[in-house]
């Protein structure tokens, strides 16, 4: 029977009211955080929030690359040329030459044969995924892939399977389930953006090729961070052009907007004709083609800042569990700082601000109940002195709230 319209408003209210509480409650007791304006870039690591200069320790800028020369120039230059818009979507007028040379440098990054640009990560998902697979298929999704893989798996219309995280033995039980004639595909994220840990690449590809499924690797939290010049989780576990569709974005190491997708040139024209956010979203403005160009070069003519990037991330999680912060299964530069209750990561949160550390909590739903942490990340662009800093901080704050830490590990 159709559903009383008053009970539908009812839920809805409910759930606004709900929601208000939460918010209101945190916001009386000076524990809001969500969407704190940072006010100005310093340069480096360093934000200014508030009126007051904070160690920045919540940046997706792994390498460091905001604010450099060459890319602010190369966006300059765009706008210069061809304005700050286009005329329309890419099919109709919008497609400019900065766009094309965005895309071959992408696939040249990327080992590809070709790439094409979206104009944000969360619908390079959503419409890629239902450009691929529909009724009668099946769709294979880690159970901590991001928001937009799971979106766009349900989206699709596809039969949305889901496997313990990172567990291969879970996912072949999976596959074994589902007829072997199938069209199958498998999505997961290279690194996970709560967590920090990486996927088993090796094992995956292994079963991909096993049961005859399409491969699905998205790598905005990859890019930059793995592999010995930061190409990805391929290069990190030295495999080889071995993930069908590459997706990745251009607002975290790549200081700009959008998503993309690489792999072989018949996958890329596919979706360059039949994925309906590519056909009918505007074009990425010519300033963030141009800055997102400029960065994959910058990336391949200073390797050094991979490097230093990884020295950072084992500096930091080695230096955590010294003492004895519980960091999960992190290898990366995001590095969670477990906190148990949402009360207690708001309050550890509020207690890092005070002492100069930009960071923020990740709280239920987001994560799970008795889960909450600080997600705590790490770039280029810090320097020793200020990992060590955060890290006592951290120290003063958990005592501060009365977190327990455990013995330290050696």
């Amino acid at each position: 029977m159709p559903m009383d319209p008053k009970t539908a408003q009812d839920r809805i209210g409910q759930r606004i009211r709900t929601l208000m509480e939460r918010v209101n409650t945190a916001k009386a007791n000076n524990l809001y955080f969500y969407n704190v304006p940072v006010e100005e870039f310093q340069g480096g690591a360093r934000v200014r929030v508030g009126g007051k200069e904070m160690l920045m320790f919540a940046s997706y800028s792994y390498l460091g690359l905001i604010g450099h020369p060459r890319i602010n120039e190369a966006a300059k230059r765009a706008i210069d040329k061809y304005g700050t818009g286009t005329h329309g979507v890419r099919s109709l007028a919008g497609t400019l030459p900065v766009h094309q040379e965005l895309e071959e440098t992408i696939a040249e990054f990327k080992g590809a044969e070709g790439a094409v640009v979206f104009s944000s990560g969360y619908v390079t998902n959503l419409s890629v995924i239902a450009a691929l697979v529909g009724r009668g298929d099946y769709v294979f999704s880690d159970k901590l892939n991001h928001a937009s893989i799971v979106d766009g798996c349900l989206m699709s219309g596809a039969k949305f399977v889901r496997f313990r995280h990172n567990d291969m033995d879970s996912l072949e039980q999976r596959l074994q389930s589902v007829p072997s004639d199938a069209t199958k595909l498998i999505v997961a994220d290279a690194v996970f953006s709560m967590d920090g840990d990486i996927i088993d690449l090796p094992r995956l590809v292994e079963l991909a090729r096993k049961y005859n499924a399409w491969l699905m690797i998205d790598e905005a939290h990859s890019v930059g961070v793995l592999g010995k010049t930061g190409r990805g989780i391929e290069e990190h576990f030295g495999l080889g052009d071995v993930i069908d569709i590459k997706m990745g974005t251009l607002s975290k190491t790549i200081p700009s907007v959008g998503g993309y997708i690489a792999g072989k040139k018949d996958l890329v024209e596919y979706i360059r004709h039949a994925s309906r956010a590519y056909i009918f979203s505007a074009a990425l403005p010519p300033a963030q083609a141009a800055a997102a160009a400029e960065a994959f070069r910058v990336i391949m003519d200073e390797p050094w800042r991979v490097e230093k990037l990884q020295a950072n991330a084992q500096h930091f999680i080695q230096g955590l569990k010294e003492r004895g912060f519980d960091t999960l299964f992190t290898e990366t530069a995001i590095v969670p700082v477990l906190c148990g209750e949402d009360e207690t990561a708001f309050r550890m949160t509020a207690e890092s601000f005070k002492r100069g550390i930009f960071v923020l909590p990740v709280i239920s739903p987001a994560v799970p109940v008795g889960m909450a942490r600080l997600r705590a990340t790490v770039t280029t662009a810090h320097e020793p002195e200020d990992i060590e800093y955060a890290m006592d901080v951290f120290v003063d704050a958990a005592q501060a709230v009365g977190l327990p830490l455990r013995q330290p590990t050696p």
